[in-house]
Formats: C-alpha cells, sequence, structure tokens
C-alpha cells in the first residue's frame, strides 16, 4: 500500500533573482515526490527563479504587492490546500504568518526560515529596530521551527531573543553541485582579457560590502595590474557604486554585469572569488564558487562564513570592512596560488565531504524526522 505524500506549501514574496528564492527553487526541484506534494504560493508570480520551478509544482499566485494585505488570501489558500507543513521565509512574511498561525487549520505546521544574523540586520534597520527586536522575542517562538542557516544564527537566536533552543533547526543552504557544475561548463570562458579575473555576486546593497570591494581595487591594482573585477547583481546602490568606481578610476576595470540567469561560468572561469559582506546568512555564491574549484577571499562577517572555512581552510578570511586587508588577502591568494593552482585541492575537499557536501536538498524530510 502506497502511503499518501503529504503536502509541503512554500512560501515567498515573489521569485527575484535573491539567495532565499534561489534557494526556494532548488528544494522545489529536488523534494521527494514519492513523499510529498509541493506548492508554492507567491505574493506576485513573478521574477527570474519562476521559470525554475517545475512544471508538476502547484503555484498559487495570490497577486497582492504587500505582505500586510496578503494575509486573508493565505489563511484561504492554507484552508484549501491543507498542507501538513507551512514553509516561509523572509522576515516580514514569517512574522505575519505566525500572527495568523491560530487561523489556521489544526494541525498545520508553521516553519519560518531566517536569512541572515537577526540582531546585526537590526542594528542596520533604520526603521523601528526595537519593535522588530520585541516581535523577534515575542513572536518567534510561537513557530513550530525556525530553520537558521548557521549554527552562529542559532547562538544569536537564542542568546539575543532568548528562543528557546529546540525550537531551532540548523540545516546549511543546499547546493545543487551537479547542476552547478553543468551549468558552469556551458559556452565559452566569458573572460576575454589575460586577467587574474576577480568576481563578486550578490544584491547590490550595503549588505554585501561591495563598496569595500571597490575601495580595496586601486591597491589590487598596484600589485596586479591586469587584474578585472565582474559583479553579478542587480540592487538599489548600483548608480552609487557606478560612480564610485568611476571616482577611483576603475572604469575599465569594473564591470556591473547584472543578474545572470547562469552565474555559474562567471563563477568556474574566475581567478578568485570575493565576498566582502558585512553581514550573511549562508551565502550561496560562496558555496558555489567551492563547488566549482574557485579560491576564495571573504570578510570575516558574522553569518556562516567560519564554519564554512572550519570545513574548507582554503578559504582567506580577512576583517570585515577593512579596504586593505581585502587587497592584502587578493594579493597574497594570488601569489601563493597562481590564481589556478587551488582549484583541484578544493574541489577535492569538497567531494571527500566539506560542508559543500554535507548541504543535501532534503529540507522538508528533515523536518519530517523532527515533526512526525
Amino acid at each position: 500500500m502506497t502511503a499518501q505524500r503529504r503536502k509541503v506549501l512554500f512560501l515567498i514574496p515573489s521569485l527575484e533573482g535573491g539567495g532565499a528564492e534561489r534557494v526556494f527553487s532548488m528544494l522545489l526541484r529536488h523534494l521527494d515526490r514519492s513523499r510529498f506534494e509541493p506548492h508554492l504560493a507567491v505574493l506576485q508570480a513573478e521574477g527570474a527563479y519562476l521559470r525554475d520551478i517545475p512544471q508538476d509544482v502547484v503555484v498559487h499566485n495570490l497577486n497582492i504587492s504587500r505582505v500586510r494585505y496578503a494575509l486573508p488570501r493565505v489563511v484561504r489558500l492554507v484552508w484549501k490546500v491543507r498542507p501538513r507543513t507551512l514553509l516561509s521565509t523572509l522576515r516580514h512574511l514569517n512574522l505575519a504568518l505566525i500572527l495568523a498561525k491560530p487561523f489556521l487549520p489544526r494541525g498545520t505546521r508553521l516553519l519560518v526560515r531566517e536569512a541572515a544574523i537577526v540582531s546585526t540586520v537590526l542594528r542596520e534597520e533604520r526603521t523601528h529596530p526595537r519593535l522588530w527586536a520585541w516581535l523577534y522575542r515575542h513572536l518567534y517562538g510561537r513557530a513550530d521551527a525556525v530553520v537558521c542557516l548557521s549554527d552562529s544564527m542559532v547562538e544569536d537566536l537564542v542568546v539575543n531573543f532568548s528562543l528557546p533552543r529546540e525550537k531551532l533547526v540548523r540545516i546549511y543552504n543546499p547546493v545543487d553541485i551537479e547542476r552547478v557544475r553543468q551549468l558552469g561548463g556551458v559556452g565559452e570562458n566569458p573572460y576575454a582579457s589575460a586577467g587574474p579575473h576577480l568576481v563578486a555576486a550578490g544584491r547590490l546593497c550595503r549588505q554585501k560590502g561591495f563598496d569595500v570591494l571597490l575601495e580595496a581595487m586601486p591597491t589590487v591594482l598596484k600589485n596586479l595590474p591586469g587584474a578585472q573585477l565582474a559583479i553579478l547583481g542587480e540592487g538599489p546602490l548600483q548608480s552609487d557604486l557606478t560612480e564610485q568606481a568611476q571616482r577611483l578610476g576603475l572604469n575599465d576595470k569594473v564591470r556591473f554585469l547584472g543578474f545572470q540567469q547562469n552565474p555559474w561560468p562567471w563563477l568556474k572561469h574566475a581567478d578568485l572569488f570575493v565576498l566582502p559582506s558585512r553581514y550573511e546568512g549562508l551565502p550561496n555564491a560562496l558555496l558555489e564558487a567551492l563547488a566549482l574549484g574557485t579560491p576564495v577571499v571573504a570578510s570575516d562577517c558574522p553569518g556562516g562564513i567560519r564554519e564554512v572555512q572550519n570545513c574548507d581552510g582554503g578559504i582567506a578570511v580577512v576583517p570585515m570592512e577593512d579596504p586593505d586587508a581585502l587587497a592584502l588577502a587578493i594579493i597574497t591568494v594570488g601569489r601563493r596560488s597562481g590564481f589556478s593552482a587551488g582549484r583541484e585541492t578544493t574541489d577535492h575537499r569538497i567531494l571527500s565531504g566539506s560542508i559543500c557536501n554535507k548541504l543535501s536538498v532534503n529540507i522538508a524530510n528533515s523536518f519530517e524526522l523532527r515533526y512526525p
């Protein structure tokens, strides 16, 4: 007798090109269809990752612009679909669903995924940070589980927001290694010049620290005159960063390439991946760079960077918001490895059990084990 499949409803505001959106699309591709029936609810059925959603996933377009207006439709949808598990991500939606939990069918498991180190995010928050902190302390514990992307995120929620440890589940972001490597090999090398070629990727916002990387580039170029930097991503600071690059005389050394549906050739063929962030959850692009064997320099920011380094000591970690230290690390790694010698070693570490290989795509299976 075949067991009935359990419905899992994923909720996310949209499928624009961000880390949470990429993770959800990956989970929906790999969820075990013999055990689970996946559904996806989005406030707006739009974005670059919409095309990655498998055809067998039922997509529910709530067709509404803001989270605060979406709750009645979400509640009605949950009563209609009757999922066993509800998984949401991103702060506003998580808190809204926790408030709506009493109105959901009895037995519905609400799981919320946190995307970054909350205390650091709130220090950057300009609108009502104390209110947000209060909401985390008093509401997040009402979820059946809070998915944290790193051990440091778990500790932050326990120590700074008094959340019960038993409610927190550490599940690293998944990496679809086979797909990353397959698509990384599509087409020719996107870099035309001799290089060395540096690449960074992420939303063009303050969190990602691209301004720090740009400040480091003049020093890098004094020592590595042929260096070129490609930045993948879109965001609100694009014009500011472009102006900064011009002010630093980097016009012909830095390219802003926007969102790339297939970013992996840029990571695969780069000589070095640089992550200059001010805070992170667990950066997908860094993990994918490791999966492709690309050397990495990363800032020692709040998040899972140290946990990744503990599994792959080849990552160079530098103080956060320090352009001089960042430049020195880029130059040092380049001179030590020749921008290529470390690739086979890093790749071997991944295959033999580094953090990338441990990141499974069975997130719902983990939830089922915790909440049978």
